[in-house]
């Protein structure tokens, strides 16, 4: 005697609950059983009868003049943004060289090096 199962059926779809030999059960290794919940016609039945539904779903939603088609499984494809571009950083000291401007703030006697010499 065949081992059966409980298929749970689908109240939205029509499809009654019954009992069916576990080998029409398709692999689920989620499960803990490692089989799936519906027969495997009656999951067929299910998963056609989602598509469908969501073909209606989509047919109603955009309108038929739309410039925009969403394609399948993806979204719909627009222009990319430009690349925006950042204006050249200036220097902080505007008048002054900037080595002149350091060693002036850094040290005020780093000017007379020449005269600071080991010789």
């Amino acid at each position: 005697m065949t081992d059966m199962r409980k298929c749970i059926g689908s109240t939205r779809f029509g499809i009654d609950a019954h009992e069916a030999p576990a080998t029409d059960f398709p692999a689920q290794p989620s499960q803990k059983d490692g089989l799936g919940r519906m027969c495997k016609p009656h999951w067929n039945a299910y998963t056609a009868g989602l598509a469908r539904d969501r073909k209606a779903r989509i047919a109603t939603e955009v309108p038929v003049d739309s410039q925009v088609v969403p394609a399948r499984g993806k979204k719909a494809r627009t222009k990319p943004e430009p690349i925006r571009t950042k204006p050249a950083r200036r220097r902080k000291t505007e008048g002054d060289p900037i080595v002149e401007a350091v060693d002036a703030a850094i040290a005020p006697e780093a000017t007379n090096v020449a005269e600071d010499s080991i010789a």
